[in-house]
C-alpha cells in the first residue's frame, strides 16, 4: 500500500477591524479616569517635561469644597460660605497635644519618661495599640511602673485616651463624669458584654433594677466618645473638587462644567518660533514632537470635559426628580442606559463617573451614586430603585413605636400597603446595609 502526502499552500487576504491601543489612546483613557485633582497633577508633570506647555487653572469662587472623608456618600452644604468651615486648621496632632500636657503637668522623672514612651503607642483613635507586656520588654520597666505610667497617661485629655479597649475607654469617661448614672460604672465594668448584647435580664436580676433604668444607662453610654482621638488629625484632609455644577431654576435644571475640571493649556508660541530658527535637526524634531504632544493633550482635556458633561447631563435628565423633589428620589438607572443614549461604550461612562462629583445647592454627590439597581413591581415593567426602597424602610423605622419596633415582616406589610412588593429577606438585607439593627435590638424600655 502506497501513501501519498500532498501539501498545498494557498495565499488568501482577510480584512479585520482591530482597535490598536496606541500610547496616545491609552493616555486619553487615563485622563478620563482621573479626577480633577489627579488630572491637574498629571498635566503639571507633563508641563515640567514640555517647555512649550503651560497650564492655567481658572478659579471659581462659586465652588463649595468638601472634605473627602467619605467619598461614597453625599455631603450637604447650606450656604456658599460653608467652604470656610471646611478648611483644615493647623491644630496640634493628638501626639503633640499629649506630649505638651506631659511636659506641662509632670516633673522630669523616670515615670514621666515612661509616659512619654507610652504615648508613642497611642493610635489615631486614642487607644494604646501595643500590649503593656511588649512595652515592658522594650523598656525593662517593672509591671507596676508601667501601670503607674499608664494611669498618668489616662489622666490626660481627651478623656478616655490611653484605653486598651472600648470598655476601658468608657470606664475612664464615666469615672470623670459627675452626672453619670449611679450604676453606669459598675455595670460597664462587670456586665459589659451582657449590656452590649442586650442580655439585660441578667443585669436586671443582678442589681434588682428596672429595665427602663438600664435603658437610661445605655442612652447615657451612647453619648460618650468611643474614639477619644477623633478630634485630632495628623495630616491635612483632602478636598473634593466638583466637575459639574447643577443649578435648579424653577422647573429648569442647568448643568455646567467647572473651570477647574477643564484647565486651559497654553502653547508657548514665542519660544517655539525662537527655537525653530535654529538649523539643528534634533532641535526641530524635538520641537515638532513637543508641539504634537501639546495638541494631543489639549484635545484630550477638551474631550474629557465634554464627555463628563454629556454623561452628567444625561444623568440629570434621567434623575430629574432627584433635583426637583425635596425627598430626593432616585429611579433605577444603569451604566448601559446612559452609554446608549449618548452613543459611547459602557466603560467610557464608568470612567466618567468614578471619582467625579456633581455640586448642587443641597450637597455634593459622586456621579456614580446616581446609578441604582431596580426591583420589578409587576407585569407592566415598572421598577423601583433600591435607593427609594431603602428610604422607605428608613422612614418606617424612624417613625415606629420604639417600645414596639417593627419586625421585618411588619415592614414588608407596610411597604405592600404603599404598593412596594419585596420579600422579608430583601428587607433584612437592606436593613443591614442601612446599619439598622433587628427589631429586638431596637426595642426601648422607657420609664412609664
Amino acid at each position: 500500500m502506497k501513501f501519498e502526502q500532498r501539501i498545498h499552500q494557498n495565499q488568501t487576504q482577510k480584512q479585520t477591524q482591530k482597535l490598536a491601543m496606541t500610547q496616545e489612546l491609552q493616555q486619553s483613557i487615563q485622563m478620563l479616569q482621573y479626577n480633577t485633582d489627579d488630572l491637574l497633577t498629571f498635566l503639571e508633570n507633563k508641563a515640567l517635561e514640555n517647555p512649550l506647555l503651560e497650564i492655567k487653572v481658572d478659579t471659581d469662587d462659586s465652588l463649595l469644597l468638601y472634605k473627602s472623608k467619605n467619598q461614597g456618600s453625599s455631603q450637604s452644604g447650606d450656604s456658599k460660605t460653608e467652604w470656610l468651615e471646611q478648611v483644615p486648621d493647623n491644630r496640634l496632632s493628638l501626639f503633640e497635644y499629649l506630649i505638651n500636657q506631659v511636659h506641662l503637668n509632670y516633673r522630669d522623672t523616670y515615670l514621666r519618661k515612661l509616659v512619654l514612651h507610652l504615648i508613642q503607642f497611642v493610635d489615631k483613635n486614642g487607644y494604646l495599640s501595643t500590649p503593656l507586656e511588649d512595652i515592658r520588654v522594650q523598656t525593662q520597666a517593672t509591671e507596676i511602673e508601667l501601670l503607674d505610667a499608664l494611669t498618668l497617661l489616662q489622666m490626660l485629655e481627651p478623656t478616655g485616651v490611653g484605653a486598651r479597649d472600648l470598655r476601658e475607654c468608657l470606664l475612664l469617661q464615666i469615672e470623670k463624669d459627675n452626672i453619670a448614672p449611679n450604676l453606669a460604672y459598675i455595670i460597664v465594668e462587670e456586665y459589659f458584654e451582657e449590656l452590649a448584647n442586650r442580655k439585660w435580664k441578667v443585669i436586671e436580676k443582678a442589681y434588682d433594677i428596672e429595665l427602663f433604668e438600664i435603658q437610661e444607662i445605655v442612652d447615657y453610654i451612647q453619648k460618650l466618645q468611643p474614639y477619644p482621638g477623633a478630634g485630632f488629625s495628623n495630616e491635612d484632609e483632602s478636598f473634593i473638587i466638583p466637575d459639574v455644577i447643577v443649578k435648579v431654576k424653577g422647573k429648569q435644571i442647568e448643568v455646567t462644567s467647572t473651570k477647574r475640571s477643564t484647565p486651559t493649556l497654553v502653547f508657548q508660541q514665542k519660544y517655539f518660533e525662537q527655537m525653530s530658527q535654529r538649523a539643528d535637526k534634533e532641535v526641530l524634531d524635538y520641537l515638532k514632537n513637543r508641539k504634537s504632544e501639546f495638541e494631543f493633550l489639549q484635545k484630550g482635556v477638551i474631550q474629557r470635559g465634554n464627555t463628563i458633561l454629556r454623561v452628567a447631563e444625561e444623568i440629570v435628565s434621567q434623575q430629574h426628580d432627584f433635583f426637583l423633589d425635596p425627598k430626593r428620589p432616585l429611579k433605577s438607572l444603569q451604566l448601559k442606559e446612559v452609554a446608549k443614549k449618548i452613543g459611547v461604550h459602557e466603560s467610557t461612562v464608568s470612567r466618567s463617573v468614578n471619582g467625579k462629583y456633581l455640586q448642587t445647592d443641597f450637597g455634593m454627590f459622586e456621579l456614580r451614586s446616581f446609578f441604582t439597581v431596580g426591583i420589578s413591581q409587576g407585569t407592566e415593567g415598572d421598577e423601583l430603585s433600591t435607593d427609594m426602597i431603602k428610604k422607605e424602610i428608613q422612614q418606617l423605622v424612624d417613625e415606629e413605636n420604639k417600645n414596639k419596633p417593627l419586625s421585618d415582616q411588619k415592614i414588608v406589610e407596610s411597604l405592600l400597603s404603599k404598593e412596594i412588593k419585596i420579600s422579608r429577606r430583601t428587607v433584612a438585607k437592606y436593613r443591614d446595609e442601612l446599619d439598622i439593627p433587628s427589631s429586638s435590638k431596637r426595642k426601648r424600655y422607657d420609664r412609664k
